[in-house]
């Protein structure tokens, strides 16, 4: 991962090989790194980035690993919803499907629109 003055940094990093963007949680890491691997279309599933209905799709971490809190949650959102434009210049389409999603900056649309609309996209070699 990426680090600027000794600190991780929070964003896509889309040019500087073997390196992806921390985000503060892997969901975005993932997205950093499907990028960098080309992918051009990304649907994002169960990235509801909120914690008032649950903290994880298993339940809580349990042996005294972390679960995020709300305030955690809101800069990994932030983090997320910031990265729009920069994917956005590097011709990705990111699509949310996730109903309760608290991200604001990606089209939301159900899981079997966004693979119809994936599907239509035409892909190229490079």
């Amino acid at each position: 991962m990426a680090r600027c003055n000794g600190r991780w940094r929070d964003e896509m990093v889309l040019d500087e090989p073997y390196t992806i963007g921390a985000g503060g949680n892997s969901g975005f890491q993932a997205l950093n790194l499907a990028v960098r691997f080309g992918a051009k279309v990304i649907i994002l599933v169960g990235y509801d980035m909120r914690v008032d209905r649950g903290t994880h799709w298993h339940g809580n971490h349990e042996g005294g690993l972390n679960n995020p809190d709300a305030p955690l949650v809101a800069i990994w959102r932030e983090h997320l919803d910031k990265a729009a434009p920069s994917l956005a210049n590097a011709s990705v389409t990111v699509i949310n499907t996730s109903p309760v999603s608290a991200l604001t900056a990606y089209p939301k649309m159900s899981f079997s629109e966004a693979l119809e609309h994936a599907s239509s996209h035409t892909y190229h070699a490079s």
